[in-house]
């Protein structure tokens, strides 16, 4: 098989995506995600001081999400949701866990060690490089 068969293949077996249905559900669910995590912010302010509840609430929506990825219900939601579940916190707990559980099998090392970085590790990469770019675009523009 050639790599012009091969194309064609690919586009006979892969279905066409709605990109504006995509979109709208992945803005609804990263929305509903952030919903939920300010209903859980606002809890926990009744109790707590304000940057408390926000630390708080940020421990929490890790937890869920390390808990759904560890129940196999993360990647149903994501499946339905779309990309609205890669954006919050909780993609990136999903991101650094669901290698970690896969690999577990292999050992303390080999397996969650170092398994947990292949997806999050480009993740942490390109947040710390945005970061940094942001961060001298931000003194550049605040010496004028």
């Amino acid at each position: 098989m050639n790599k012009n068969e091969y194309s064609k293949l690919v586009d006979q077996k892969s279905k066409n995506s709605n990109i504006t249905v995509n979109c709208l559900l992945a803005f609804l669910s990263g929305g509903l995600i952030c919903v939920i995590g300010q209903g859980i912010t606002d809890i926990y302010a009744s109790w707590l001081s304000e940057e408390n509840a926000k630390t708080l609430c940020s421990v929490t929506l890790i937890f869920l999400g390390v808990l759904l990825t560890a129940l196999h219900l993360y990647e149903k939601i994501a499946k339905h949701a779309g990309a609205g579940t890669l954006v919050p916190i909780t993609g990136f707990a999903n991101s650094m866990s669901s290698p970690a559980i896969e690999f577990k099998a292999e050992g303390l090392i080999t397996g969650l060690g170092a398994k947990m970085f292949i997806i999050a590790g480009p993740v942490i990469v390109y947040g710390v490089s945005a970061s940094v770019i942001y961060g001298v675009i931000y003194y550049i523009v605040s010496l004028f």
